[in-house]
């Protein structure tokens, strides 16, 4: 199927309630590039609105196509400048700032590879990523830069430092309003001329690189070309967001994670949509509502814990300026949730299924019977089913893994490859099917329903804890000889990351202790990492080969749910 032909598909999957032909495939162009294909198309209306930008001290400014295509070509002669070649890795660590809606931009323009990153990592996690992408350019906020420079002696590939924002609110030493080692964005781009000759991408280029946590180890190099995901996203703007040309659309995703490259850019630029995006560094319930009543926003995306959040800060009815449409993902969304806010706001929240390595792959589809507690049907061009060990699709109703048909054709929008690891990617093959480490049962109808992980990785709030991260950090305290990290129930959270920790010999247990334990962790790590609870035993249970059981503590916390 050509991209002609997908867009005449999508108004008649439309019109007909969401069917669509199973065996649905794509002709993908042979070359490819987001700015060129989409944004500069858009870009030739000077008045079309891209994004609709808040502060975190409430200024609002509004950014058209054309402003965002100018800014990008300038921004790709500045990396030029800066000895940023095609398919050098650019890791970026931006808050919802315009700059980081340009610079995704000006990576796809030029073929340079992002690799973007939450503001929240501390430097041994930013080192281990500048290190394992080979990263030749960091863009990061002056509140990061900080951390940064405290590990760029580590990094020699790193060639380049561009910082956003004042470099007085980053600490450090200044000279001059500028920071040592870096080149400011703001004056760069200003000096930038803004011609540039677009790249014209092989569609099989990497594009983007994300991280991904796991079970064992740091977190993996998730691949994703040129259509694997600002292409494939076409399909997640008109499948699940249901965005039209000229409507504003809400992810309250950050970032740094790939949810924001499908939801907050991709999805709704393809349609033509604009996007609303709030600076804001702390999640606020209270202001997410008042925007909502304020602004005409037409559709919302956030994970479960948001909407949980705003029914229990609401109270009641929910009012809504213009919103008609509101998905959700990044965790199992409850019937709960669903009733109370289509009870408060009137519209049924539709869930939606995905991740890092395969963007969107089962929705509750627009015009679809919403079942609550279902993930919904697979996106068209994806096979997927529940197979059991052998690579075999199991029948209805019986729990499986989740997987995705790779052979004989591998799909559009599943990523390229875990790079610079063949156990990992061998590891998610299974015959013809890539396995998702997801647990499932399919009913009569083809609803898909989300059982739990196959491995320990912990979903809160939207964010993929690997549990080895979090011990791998208590560890590194003094205090600690052994720690076991694992889900825990949590009414607003959905689950969140429990450490059980055997201190040292000689050491007594107290709350006290307990609360450094947690902010030890915030300070080597992302804070969202940290466990919010904290139990201290005398021993783990383990393996007769000593491997820890994380699967009898993780069950002993969910049996009273």
């Amino acid at each position: 199927m050509s991209l002609s032909e997908f867009d005449r598909f999508a108004a008649a999957f439309r019109s007909s309630g969401g069917k669509w032909p199973q065996d649905l495939r794509f002709d993908v162009p042979q070359r490819f590039n987001f700015a060129r294909d989409v944004l500069d198309e858009l870009a030739r209306d000077p008045d079309k609105l891209a994004l609709w930008w808040l502060s975190s001290a409430g200024d609002e400014r509004k950014v058209t196509f054309a402003e965002v295509a100018e800014e990008s070509r300038r921004v790709c002669n500045l990396l030029a400048a800066q000895g940023v070649n095609r398919g050098d890795v650019v890791m970026v660590l931006l808050p919802r700032i315009v700059e980081w809606w340009v610079i995704n931009v000006a990576c796809l323009r030029m073929g340079a590879v992002i690799s973007p990153a939450p503001t929240q990592l501390r430097e041994a996690d930013i080192d281990y990523r500048l290190r394992n992408t080979g990263a030749t350019c960091v863009i990061a906020h002056a509140t990061v830069a900080p951390r940064v420079d405290a590990v760029a002696d580590h990094c020699p590939g790193l060639r380049s430092r561009i910082v956003v924002g004042d470099v007085g609110s980053g600490g450090g030493a200044a000279i001059d309003g500028e920071r040592p080692n870096w080149t400011s964005y703001a004056a760069g781009v200003a000096a930038s001329s803004a011609e540039f000759d677009t790249v014209d991408n092989e569609s099989d280029d990497t594009a983007a690189i994300y991280f991904t946590s796991g079970t064992e180890g740091r977190p993996k190099m998730v691949a994703h070309t040129h259509v694997s995901f600002p292409l494939r996203s076409r399909l997640t703007g008109v499948y699940w967001l249901d965005l039209h040309d000229g409507e504003l659309h809400w992810n309250l995703s950050d970032t740094g994670w790939a949810k924001a490259g499908w939801s907050s850019l991709y999805g709704p630029w393809n349609q033509g949509a604009a996007v609303f995006g709030v600076d804001s560094p702390r999640f606020d319930p209270t202001k997410v509502l008042a925007l909502l009543a304020r602004y005409p926003i037409d559709t919302m995306c956030a994970a479960p814990t948001v909407y949980r959040a705003l029914l229990l800060e609401a109270h009641g009815s929910i009012e809504v300026q213009s919103l008609r449409h509101c998905v959700a993902a990044g965790e199992p969304l409850s019937p709960r949730v669903i009733e109370g806010w289509r009870d408060a706001t009137g519209i049924t929240i539709r869930d939606g299924f995905g991740q890092t390595e395969s963007s969107l792959l089962a929705v509750n589809f627009p015009n679809m019977e919403v079942r609550p507690g279902s993930m919904g049907k697979p996106v068209p061009g994806y096979t997927v089913a529940v197979i059991d060990a052998d690579g075999n699709p199991l029948p209805t109703g019986e729990e499986g893994d989740l997987a995705v048909r790779v052979s004989p054709h591998r799909p559009l929008g599943l990523f390229k490859e875990y790079v610079d690891n063949p156990s990992a990617n061998a590891q998610v093959r299974r015959g013809d099917w890539h396995v998702t480490g997801d647990r499932a049962y399919c009913d009569d109808d083809g609803y898909l329903w989300f059982v739990g992980r196959a491995d320990d990785v912990i979903i809160s709030s939207g964010y993929r804890i690997g549990p080895f991260e979090v011990e791998s950090a208590l560890l590194g305290h003094e205090a600690v000889a052994e720690s076991a990290v694992v889900s825990s129930p949590d009414e607003v959270r959905g689950e969140v990351v429990k450490a059980f920790v055997v201190l040292k010999r000689g050491l007594v247990a107290s709350d006290r202790l307990a609360g450094q334990l947690q902010e030890y962790v915030k300070s080597v790590t992302a804070p969202y990492k940290y466990p919010r609870k904290l139990e201290f035993v005398d021993a783990l249970p383990k393996t007769p080969t000593g491997k820890i059981r994380r699967a009898q503590l993780r069950k002993a916390e969910w049996r009273s749910e």
